[in-house]
């Protein structure tokens, strides 16, 4: 009679842990959890891109890429791999060190600025908009990620930085750029549904980083548990819920239709690429009746 055996987590003996502050191996477990709800999330979405009406998979590829990005950082951190050892600033030159894991910073970096283009596509924000709130989310990433590597309670000086372009980045995104193009564009319910989920995850990130990589308040371990579960709630659940409520979003009014030419505008459906010119094709060499003749030059 075969026997079911439960596979163990040997990770931490293949890569040891470093640092007093380190992941144990219930942390490991819960990271495989999480990698495993990108790994699902990630096949789920590249397997419905092929159901996708032409011209509505840019929610499919923005989060597909996301996801796709969250999986492989989590599988480094779930296997105990993509860190750094850093003293911690309670405390300089007694010893005490903590891992900080930057693998988890790359994930952000990939996954904040896909939640703010879709929410932005959704709600008719121009490019210039978006630009602006993707550059306020990497400087609210990587300022994060300086104040983590740095040994001294000067830490505290980029996290009020950061904390600061994370303000102005909730201002814009949900309540005054953001909204006012969603109500100009007809989906004023659907953009604070998603938008304000958002932001309600985003307002636990700086109180997260002020416990664990900041303060050092908590484990590695426990800050673990508290990233992955703002992490899933963030971008597997707002993916799925965009797919949810996009099945009543009219992508040509949204200007969301991508065809071939680009981000264009199709009244009734009818793509650009699908129009047929009638008539016969005229010679390569002839000259458009619209291009007027050279004038004859009149010499003396």
């Amino acid at each position: 009679m075969a026997v079911i055996q439960f596979r163990t987590n040997d990770a931490l003996n293949i890569n040891p842990p470093e640092g007093e502050q380190h992941l144990s191996v219930n942390g490991s477990n819960w990271l495989w959890t999480v990698t495993a709800i990108y790994v699902v999330s990630f096949l789920a979405f590249f397997g419905l891109s092929f159901f996708a009406r032409a011209g509505e998979r840019v929610f499919h590829y923005i989060y597909g890429i996301a996801l796709l990005v969250g999986s492989v950082t989590y599988y480094a951190m779930a296997s105990d791999l993509g860190f750094s050892v850093i003293d911690t600033s309670s405390n300089p030159g007694d010893g005490d060190t903590r891992q900080i894991f930057f693998a988890l910073y790359i994930n952000w970096v990939v996954s904040f600025p896909a939640v703010i283009l879709s929410t932005g596509l959704l709600s008719g924000l121009p490019w210039a908009t978006l630009a602006y709130q993707i550059f306020l989310a990497w400087f609210w990433i990587l300022t994060y990620l300086a104040g983590a590597y740095t040994e001294t309670h000067y830490k505290w000086g980029f996290y009020a930085f950061g904390t600061v372009a994370w303000i102005f980045l909730a201002v814009s995104q949900w309540a005054l750029d953001g909204r006012r193009s969603a109500v100009r564009v007809g989906v004023a319910r659907d953009h604070t549904i998603l938008s304000g989920w958002l932001n309600l995850l985003w307002l636990l990130y700086p109180i997260a980083w002020g416990l664990s990589d900041g303060g050092n308040k908590i484990g590695t371990t426990p800050s673990f548990i508290f990233y992955g579960i703002l992490d899933v709630l963030m971008l597997p659940v707002l993916s799925f819920a965009t797919l949810f409520l996009s099945r009543n979003w009219d992508y040509n009014q949204l200007n969301i239709a991508f065809t071939q030419y680009g981000r264009v505008y199709v009244a009734g459906g009818n793509y650009p690429e699908k129009e047929r010119t009638a008539g016969v094709q005229a010679p390569a060499n002839t000259v458009p009746a619209d291009v007027a003749a050279p004038e004859p030059v009149v010499t003396a």
